[in-house]
């Protein structure tokens, strides 16, 4: 096993939603529209203003795990005052490749991107499975965070 790493580009985006739709089926996500286009929108946009970065993880040309964050900004405060804001998403590896260090050293690259862009904080929502990854690197559960669904 020969892993090496590099940033997503554009002509990626295929199988990167493909492994982002995966991970939100096994994550219980409720499965009532075609996501796809939405995705596809979304990354497409993000990537060309730089407001999106993904590191992947490729073992012999085959994508195996991926990161991602969205930089965010709002208005600053005294725990982050840049005011940039970088959201995790789409940590997510496949089942062969983990319990391997494969994660830890997505959100290691990925948290780097944030300092490069700014961010005065990272954040992230995570699944049952991801806790311990997060907490082992540092980050502190916000007992406050909640969510309006509109």
């Amino acid at each position: 096993m020969d892993i090496q790493y590099r940033l997503l580009n554009e002509n990626d985006l295929d199988l990167f939603i493909n492994m982002r739709i995966n991970q939100l089926r096994e994550e219980g996500a409720k499965e009532d529209i075609d996501l796809t286009p939405a995705l596809y929108d979304y990354y497409t946009r993000h990537l060309a203003d730089d407001t999106f970065v993904s590191w992947l993880a490729v073992d012999n040309g085959r994508v195996i795990a991926t990161s991602g964050m969205s930089i965010v900004e709002k208005p600053p405060y005294f725990g982050c005052p840049t005011g940039r804001i970088g959201l995790l998403s789409s940590m997510f590896t496949d089942k062969d490749y983990r319990r391997m260090g494969i994660a830890k050293e997505l959100l290691s690259r990925v948290v780097n991107e944030a300092k490069l862009r700014g961010c005065g904080t990272v954040q992230i929502t995570a699944s049952d499975m991801g806790v311990l990854l997060y907490t082992d690197f540092g980050f502190v559960k916000n007992g406050n965070f909640m969510q309006y669904k509109l």
